[in-house]
């Protein structure tokens, strides 16, 4: 923050959060606090604190276009953006480059062709001896990962964002059931049994190991799968996630971090020139460069300067084109109990505890009693 430090004067100083998040703004916004500024919040925090945060529309119209639109989305609250946003985060699928074109087979367009490359490679390959080796990786748990998984598989089926922006509850579907029952398939076939605890290190293990043709990951996973002590060094690709069918959108859900200005505030002029400057494109290739922080600002994946010096960030254009925010703006403070929910119908039909259209049907109902005490 030197640069606008020197342009306007201004000292920033930074306060660390307390742990855990769900402590983290309580503390503060919930007693007013005059005397912290600017808050920086996850993707899918700044929605459920819309009425503590400053509308920050007029002043960034020239910026907003600039940025994907899906991460404004996810920041805009009945029609109020609530936070700008500084660098982001969506998941990827990685392959293995070697055992591809080992057997003659382009990465996946389609979660079905996903299903078939890896069965028969997962087959080949354990008849050559390597018994460990899997053919697809992936989040499991009944964690807030699980939805972000499902997520994908849901919307790019055509099956909905589970609660659309305008607040409508769209989960239970035909797509989203044939998505929900096309991941069960995968169970003790192309995924390990025990894929139903993984979290992202426990996939990320069994990859780097070299025992996953493919992985659903996030960008994390890229540096360290080129490590020196990574199995699989050299020898993988990154690419955006199947859908379900030719025409259907792609999606990854989208994480990362947003900067917001609190309505408590005594220097509103100077903490949104700082937003602005912070979600600006100075500040973001600085950012990608130092710290292969990924932008939020579709131009600088097209910045030599940064392909030069990260060349992974050039490669995600194409997955944040297509990225999907989880529904955290629509159903604000009961996002958490929603995703709860949604997680938990998900991993019950991928246990076997009930089909995908009963699991769905009744999520449908739990979500409309949440919706109905007021999101």
């Amino acid at each position: 923050m030197k640069t606008w430090e020197e342009a306007t004067g201004h000292t920033v100083t930074l306060v660390p959060m307390p742990a855990p998040t769900s402590d983290q703004f309580g503390l503060w916004l919930a007693a007013g606090t005059t005397d912290i500024y600017l808050y920086q919040a996850d993707v899918i925090r700044a929605p459920q604190l819309a009425d503590h945060f400053v509308d920050l529309t007029e002043a960034a119209k020239d910026l907003i276009p600039q940025h994907f639109p899906s991460i404004i989305e996810s920041q805009t609250v009945n029609g109020k953006l609530v936070a700008l946003p500084i660098f982001t985060d969506a998941p990827a699928l990685y392959y293995r480059k070697d055992l591809l074109e080992k057997y003659g087979k382009q990465p996946p367009k389609t979660w079905a062709e996903l299903t078939e490359t890896a069965q028969m490679i997962q087959d080949a390959e354990r008849a050559e001896g390597k018994k460990d080796l899997w053919g697809f990786v992936w989040q499991g748990n009944a964690y807030e990962g699980l939805t972000c998984d499902a997520l994908e598989w849901v919307k790019s089926h055509g099956g909905g964002q589970i609660v659309e922006p305008d607040g409508t509850i769209s989960i239970n579907n035909p797509n989203a059931v044939a998505a929900l029952e096309q991941a069960k398939s995968w169970v003790g076939t192309i995924s390990p049994a025990g894929v139903l605890a993984y979290q992202e290190e426990e996939a990320r293990g069994v990859w780097q190991t070299g025992n996953a043709v493919f992985m659903r990951n996030w960008p994390y996973a890229y540096t360290l799968g080129n490590g020196d002590d990574s199995a699989v060094k050299g020898l993988f690709g990154v690419t955006t996630l199947p859908v379900g069918k030719e025409g259907d959108p792609s999606a990854a859900t989208l994480g990362g971090w947003n900067v917001a200005v609190s309505k408590y505030s005594t220097k509103q002029e100077a903490a949104i020139s700082l937003a602005m400057y912070l979600a600006g494109p100075e500040a973001q290739k600085q950012r990608a460069i130092a710290e292969s922080n990924l932008p939020t600002i579709i131009a600088l994946y097209d910045d030599p300067d940064i392909a030069a010096a990260q060349p992974i960030i050039p490669q995600w254009k194409d997955v944040f084109l297509n990225a999907v925010p989880r529904p955290s703006a629509p159903t604000l403070g009961k996002y958490n109990e929603v995703s709860a929910k949604f997680w938990s119908a998900v991993h019950n039909t991928l246990s076997g505890k009930g089909s995908a259209a009963e699991n769905l049907e009744l999520l449908e109902i739990e979500l409309n009693d949440i919706k109905g005490s007021g999101w």
